[in-house]
This record gives C-alpha cells, sequence and structure tokens, in this order.
C-alpha cells in the first residue's frame, strides 16, 4: 500500500513540474495533491497544518498563474489578444521541433495578437507582446520553483522513511 502510494504520488509530482511550463496542466496544485498521496501513507505523514499551509499556497498561486502574465501584459499597454496569442503560442511551440520552441512560440503569439489588435502601431505591438511573454516567464519560473520545492519536500520525507519502503 505504502510503495503503490508512494509511486502514485511521485508521478503526481513529475507531472506537477511539467505543467508548470505547460499550460494545459495545473502544475502546483498537481505537486500539491503528490503531497497529500503522501501524506495518505500509514506509515508516511505530514501534519495536516503543513498540508493545508501548501495546499493554500498551491490555489494561491494557481490563481496568481492567471494574474501575473495578465499584469505583464497590460503593464506593457498588451490587450486580451495578445496574452491569448501567448498562450496559444506556447501550445503551437511545444510541437516545434527547434530549441527553446516553447519560448519562441510564447513571444510569437503574443506579437502575432497585438498585431492583429494594433495594426497601424507596430512598435507598440512588440512592446505589449514583450510584456505578455515576461508575464509568462514570471509565472512559469514561479510554478516551476514552486514544485521543485514540493517535489523536494516529497523526496525528503520519502527518504525520512526510506527503510519502510526498499
Amino acid at each position: 500500500m505504502d510503495t503503490t502510494l508512494l509511486i502514485i504520488g511521485f508521478l503526481l509530482m513529475l507531472v506537477g513540474v511539467l505543467g508548470s511550463f505547460l499550460p494545459v496542466l495545473p502544475g502546483v496544485p498537481v505537486s500539491w495533491l503528490g503531497l497529500l498521496v503522501l501524506h495518505l501513507c500509514p506509515s508516511v505523514s505530514f501534519n495536516w497544518p503543513f498540508i493545508v499551509v501548501t495546499g493554500i499556497v498551491a490555489i494561491g498561486l494557481y490563481v496568481l498563474d492567471y494574474i501575473i502574465p495578465a499584469m505583464g501584459t497590460k503593464r506593457f499597454g498588451g490587450s486580451k489578444a495578445g496574452a491569448w496569442g501567448t498562450t496559444i503560442g506556447l501550445i503551437v511551440g511545444i510541437f516545434i521541433p527547434i530549441p527553446f520552441g516553447i519560448l519562441i512560440g510564447a513571444f510569437g503569439g503574443a506579437l502575432l495578437g497585438e498585431l492583429v489588435v494594433n495594426k497601424t502601431e507596430k512598435n507598440l505591438a512588440v512592446k505589449a507582446a514583450f510584456g505578455s511573454f515576461l508575464g509568462f516567464l514570471a509565472s512559469t519560473f514561479i510554478k516551476f520553483l514552486a514544485t521543485v520545492v514540493y517535489l523536494g519536500l516529497f523526496l525528503w520525507k520519502a527518504w525520512e522513511f526510506r527503510s519502510l519502503f526498499f
């Protein structure tokens, strides 16, 4: 039972780390579910206040994931089209077989979205796309950092009770 829960929890952690980059997966909440699964192991447990606090952090970061890119877009004069373009470009960038395809896709999508809205102001479109891209990078970095911290906590707690599993 413990080994099965440990494996499921670890897989959730890995999916969470991937989700910090991929927009279709809620990375931090999935990583938190990995901590919760580890907590449910009869011989390994975090205390409930820890689970509650990390859950609140996961929900807060999930909400901020939508706010931070919008703030970057708005700060640089962008529109919703730029924010949507970033997300669509990111998804397209996943399938581009070149290094940094995700980043190129995110910026290119933001730029195309802004050019659709600001057909005459190309400088404004580039500036807004840059803001949208910066918001995306900031949000991704924060999510990645949180999922790596959750993974570290998971591994630390699992290592603490390694004799029960191996």
